[in-house]
């Protein structure tokens, strides 16, 4: 991707509300814009403001009235001139102003050139760009809030304070790499081993912080199971107050896995109905259980439903050899208005038809997500994660080596891993094929 050349796109979704932006970006953006628009000289007006005009073609006829927001480097997302084009939202009034803008001068730009832009000018780090996506991306307050800490660089102050920590050590091996025969010691091995401890003693609850993460960012899976006729499907629709799932009184109705999204406190959580679980001579039915358990032992919470009318000890044992103790189920009572349902044994009793318990159900679930918080910062991306890891195990290469005695070129090789996979994480180490698979994924328009 060529910085020196202006780049534009369409930056809202086509056919969405009233109004088109239309982003122009690159050194050429003001020259090129203004032979379009007539109103103010752009490029003398002050960064950061509005200008009414119109848009005029070859022919001088006006393609329609719009405001031009004027951006002026380094102070805009790209750190480059910049303007933003808000037009009417008609597919005929934007595809005539971007061919407009191709004729004079840009080209369209690529998925995620904005972005890519901001990063190669020094106005967020990698880790902060791929975070964009993730705002981009986020369906709830709690992915979203991940995604805002790593835009604003909480994520990527914790690494750069554990690479700059390890830099200094490594420049003192390296020094004594170049003294070899000299048999000297510029780095105090006690304060390395120190240091190295300190920061797999941090790089943990990062590592350890994805599985939350990830959870944030695809939601909570969370999987009804019990025998046919327990009131699973009841239970959905009473927590999604609608009507998703087919109910009756006969068994085995719910014949495949129902998901669908539940927001809770700011918390996105996967509802999976399954169908009864029993043994069947039923070929779609026994499809359809074997569905059921793949999806209980995947899900992280699991509501392990029962009721005295449709008591299965079948059901009690297959689960018990699937799940054992398993701190992940919760264990429900249903149908609590009947009255030979008493809670005994469960977590919870309720009632889906008359309400009773489901509040208490959506506090259970949200208490028990939120358990996983292990911090501010929350690693949500694969990427970090694998990087994360790699570190941790070069450093722990490292100690072993400290406690064996292992030559300055060997513990010098570790700690240059170390600091190449968390420079890998922020861009301080990077290559243009990285670069090309993570702004691949993002729209043209960011």
């Amino acid at each position: 991707m060529a910085q020196n050349q202006t780049i534009c796109a369409l930056a809202t979704p086509p056919g969405v509300g009233a109004i088109g932006v239309i982003r122009v970006s690159g050194p050429e953006t003001f020259p090129i814009v203004q032979k379009l628009f007539r109103g103010k000289n752009l490029a003398e007006q002050p960064g950061h403001t509005i200008h009414f005009g119109t848009i005029r073609d070859e022919h001088n006829e006006i393609v329609d009235e719009v405001l031009v927001s004027v951006f002026k480097a380094p102070h805009s997302y790209t750190k480059e001139d910049s303007v933003e084009i808000s037009c009417h939202a008609s597919g005929f009034i934007i595809q005539k102003i971007l061919r407009l803008l191709l004729k004079n001068g840009c080209r369209m730009a690529q998925n995620g050139e904005y972005t890519q832009r901001a990063f190669l000018n020094g106005q967020l780090d990698l880790a902060q760009a791929e975070a964009v996506a993730d705002l981009i991306a986020s369906d709830s307050e709690a992915s979203h809030r991940a995604a805002i800490h790593q835009i604003r660089g909480g994520f990527s102050k914790d690494i750069a304070q554990l690479r700059e920590q390890l830099i200094h050590f490594a420049s003192m091996i390296e020094l004594e790499l170049d003294f070899g025969e000299e048999d000297v010691e510029f780095a105090d091995r006690d304060q390395l081993r120190r240091l190295i401890t300190e920061i797999c003693l941090a790089l943990r609850p990062l590592i350890d912080s994805f599985e939350l993460g990830n959870v944030l960012k695809e939601g909570v899976p969370v999987a009804i199971v019990g025998p046919p006729n327990a009131g699973k499907s009841t239970l959905l629709n009473a927590l999604l107050n609608e009507e998703k799932a087919i109910v009756t009184d006969i068994a085995g109705t719910t014949r495949d896995v129902i998901e669908d999204v539940l927001i809770l406190d700011g918390i996105k959580f996967r509802i999976l109905d399954t169908a009864g679980i029993r043994e069947t001579s039923d070929k779609v039915e026994a499809i359809g259980v074997e569905r059921s358990l793949a999806a209980m032992e995947k899900a992280d919470i699991i509501l392990k439903l029962s009721s005295a009318d449709v008591a299965d000890p079948a059901f009690e044992t297959l689960f018990a050899e699937r799940m054992g103790s398993s701190d992940r189920v919760i264990s429900i009572r249903t149908k609590a208005d009947l009255p030979e349902n008493e809670g005994v044994g469960a977590d919870l009793i309720l009632s889906a038809a008359t309400g009773e318990g489901i509040d208490a159900l959506r506090d259970a679930l949200v208490t028990r997500a939120r358990g996983q918080r292990t911090g501010d910062t929350v690693v949500t991306n694969l990427r970090h994660y694998e990087h994360l890891t790699a570190t941790d195990a070069a450093l722990e290469r490292a100690l072993r080596g400290l406690d064996s005695g292992i030559t300055q070129d060997w513990l010098a090789m570790d700690i240059r891993q170390a600091l190449h996979h968390l420079g890998e994480i922020t861009g301080q180490i990077t290559t243009d094929d990285l670069l090309e698979v993570i702004f691949s994924k993002f729209c043209i328009g960011k």
